[in-house]
């Protein structure tokens, strides 16, 4: 009984903190015709303190909804256009020589803010990708023998073509691993097609104000993490993991030869944690198994290696990930 009084405590706890919410993806709805899901995805990321890959091909809204979501909450924003000819130092910054004070100066570069977008993340070679790799993770920055914490929050949103286009460099697992979510994102609807057609040949862009702080953002996030998790689904979400390591184990002994590596622990804590923030923009304060399941791809999908008889199959990671979610018992 002192469980469930605790639930209603922190639902309405939620309640009052998740108000925000509703304003930022009215915001985004007012700018941005249909794409709930991509919207969903951004302030799971936003509210988790992760990572979000983005993935279409492009005109489909992919830069816009990031600059809009960082409009929306008053907070610094810089734009990383990644090209062939690239350089670590591009991003992250470098030490410059002052000749009035006569020594080396830091010169901070564009990855110092708390969104960063990082655009067409793979025109550009792994030596700066990786670049990414210590401010992602770590939340620093060294630069010469100096090193500088990046502000908070901090968010890199990256878009990415899909890998069929010319002039592009997959990305290094070790890369792919940091990002919490990655988004495909698809064509819009008929109806939204017209829409959008509508809304441009008007010409007027709506102003876009902003509606939360960075401080509220930092303060949602404890609530965020005092959404609870039952024992089984904590069971539930590390089933799903397992399942992508040993599918032969839960009675999917067909998925073991097209699968060449399963999800890292970071899979599981990001599935978690990507439930937590589900949850909590659900208005809820606890996590219940749809959560797990509406959240899994994008956890998921660049997390799974496949094998050389996937993909001569046509077997994508999205059924594969599909196959085990239907599969797992629900708790």
């Amino acid at each position: 009984m002192a469980e469930s009084v605790d639930i209603r405590e922190l639902n309405i706890k939620i309640e009052q903190n998740s108000a925000f919410v509703t304003n930022l993806v009215t915001g985004m709805n007012q700018v941005i015709v249909g794409q709930k899901h991509l919207i969903d995805a951004l302030l799971i990321s936003l509210l988790s303190d992760g990572h979000i890959l983005l993935e279409g091909v492009p005109g489909l809204a992919k830069t816009l909804a990031i600059k809009t979501l960082s409009q929306l909450v008053d907070a610094d924003f810089s734009r990383i256009q990644f090209t062939p000819d690239l350089l670590p130092a591009d991003v992250v910054g470098t030490m410059i020589y002052s000749q009035k004070d006569e020594n080396f100066q830091v010169k901070k570069g564009p990855v110092f803010a708390n969104f960063v977008l990082a655009d067409e993340i793979n025109r550009a070679p792994a030596k700066v990708q990786s670049a990414l790799l210590e401010a992602m993770q770590e939340h620093q920055v060294t630069i010469g023998e100096k090193t500088f914490t990046l502000p908070n929050p901090f968010l890199v949103m990256a878009t990415q073509n899909p890998i069929e286009q010319e002039g592009t460099y997959q990305l290094p697992e070790a890369q792919v691993d940091r990002f919490m979510l990655k988004v495909i994102i698809d064509y819009p609807t008929l109806e939204e097609e017209k829409a959008i057609i509508r809304e441009n040949l008007q010409g007027k862009m709506p102003e876009v104000r902003p509606v939360t702080t960075a401080e509220e953002i930092i303060r949602a996030r404890e609530v965020v993490n005092m959404v609870y998790i039952d024992e089984k689904i904590e069971q539930y979400i590390a089933d799903i993991v397992f399942a992508t390591r040993y599918p032969e184990r839960y009675g999917m002994p067909e998925l073991k030869d097209l699968i060449t590596f399963g999800g890292s622990p970071r899979a599981s804590i990001n599935l978690a944690k990507a439930a937590r923030a589900y949850a909590f923009i659900k208005h809820r304060g606890y996590v219940v198994p749809e959560d797990v399941r509406a959240v899994a791809h994008d956890v998921l999908r660049h997390r799974i290696g496949l094998s050389y008889e996937a993909e001569a199959a046509n077997v994508s990671s999205e059924e594969i990930v599909s196959k085990i979610v239907n599969k797992i018992e629900v708790p």
